[in-house]
């Protein structure tokens, strides 16, 4: 474990501003689990297309959607029997192994008729799939989205299609102190940039807290407070802890407390506490599936509660889409400029370590497009 101390020194120009890559020996959401039903369809993953749909018996797969005699897309076709699929185009039909197993006018299947199939997990509310080696396709390294499914946690939350490279959300979410003037209305105070920082990573993960101490909330805030603590009026303190794991999973630790209370030293019982919950999916390398959700940890049984904050959340993330959008216009306009590197991007810097290592390990040397 390596601890980077608060402003650490950083590297200067080193990144090319460019198209960032994807390792693939990884899990990615797919989608929400009530999204993925016997009709199959289809989502884009790392460039590769594939059909997504439930067996008879309810398992969720994960086929290339490419037909293997003409390539139609088996995505506008129709499941059938136990646990296939059948191609819109001449009817063949697939197990969810890929391979073909009924092939219409001839009785004998060509035994190279096939197509990939991916392994799939279902867990915290969502459908992961591996594109990478199937070997090394260990369910226990799915990143750890616990407090989805955690009774003891409730909320919502809904997926954004974004216009960039799913580098640019993760460096968005590592580095908070964005808040002050992309999010100045809601969650945005100039205490951000001015508190001080620890960035720590271990192996695949990193964590950046961040702790502000007696100072007003803001309005999200606020009123997160009010909900809990009608009439509630004074200062706070506030904090954010954000745990990153690769390849694109971050959970992020929030909240405010009443100022002096404790909940530094673990005493949140005068706050209010959330979970933003990240995991962002590569569709292709300009463009990205990100899936998120809010949990909370209190007035659990409020569904005004969570639609009013899957809501405020909705507007918060809608003004970072927009800035993403343009940054990565402003990208692809100016192949030939760098990323220079701030104090506040030491989280991110080590993410982009971790993932150049991912890329390196599959022999692709975590070279930009």
């Amino acid at each position: 474990m390596t601890t980077t101390a608060s402003r650490p020194a950083t590297e200067q120009g080193s990144v090319a501003a460019k198209v960032f890559p994807h390792p693939l020996n990884a899990w990615y959401v797919a989608a929400w689990d009530h999204e993925v039903t016997r009709k199959p369809m289809s989502r884009r993953i790392a460039n590769r297309p594939l059909a997504l749909y439930r067996t008879e018996d309810g398992r969720a797969v994960a086929l290339a959607d490419a037909c293997w005699h003409r390539l139609a897309p088996l995505s506008l076709g129709k499941t059938t029997g136990r646990d296939g699929i059948q191609c819109p185009y001449h009817g063949i039909v697939y197990n969810s192994a890929g391979r073909c197993i009924s092939m219409p006018a001839q009785e004998t299947v060509n035994p190279s008729a096939a197509v990939p199939s991916y392994p799939v997990v279902e867990r915290y509310r969502y459908v992961w799939v591996w594109l990478g080696d199937p070997l090394l396709a260990d369910p226990d390294a799915v990143p750890d989205m616990s407090q989805m499914t955690d009774p003891e946690w409730a909320g919502d939350g809904e997926t954004i299609h974004a216009d960039c490279n799913y580098q640019l959300i993760l460096d968005n979410l590592m580095d908070l102190t964005h808040e002050e003037f992309v999010h100045s209305s809601s969650i945005g105070q100039e205490e951000l940039s001015e508190s001080e920082f620890e960035t720590v990573h271990d192996g695949n993960t990193v964590t950046v807290s961040r702790w502000m101490f007696d100072i007003d909330a803001p309005p999200f805030w606020l009123k997160n407070m009010r909900d809990k603590f009608p009439g509630f009026e004074g200062r706070v303190d506030r904090w954010q802890i954000i745990h990153f794991e690769a390849p694109s999973t971050i959970r992020i630790d929030v909240g405010v407390a009443k100022a002096g209370t404790g909940a530094e030293r673990g005493d949140r019982s005068q706050g209010v506490n959330g979970y933003v919950m990240n995991t962002i999916t590569p569709e292709t390398d300009r463009t990205s599936h990100y899936f998120w959700a809010f949990m909370r940890n209190y007035r659990l049984d409020s569904q005004l509660i969570t639609t009013q904050l899957r809501n405020g959340v909705h507007g918060v993330f809608g003004e970072d889409e927009a800035m993403l959008q343009a940054q990565q216009e402003a990208i692809d306009a100016n192949p030939d400029h760098e990323f220079y590197s701030l104090n506040i991007d030491a989280g991110s810097m080590w993410v982009r370590r971790i993932l150049d290592g991912m890329l390196a390990a599959e022999g692709r040397s975590g070279a930009r497009a």
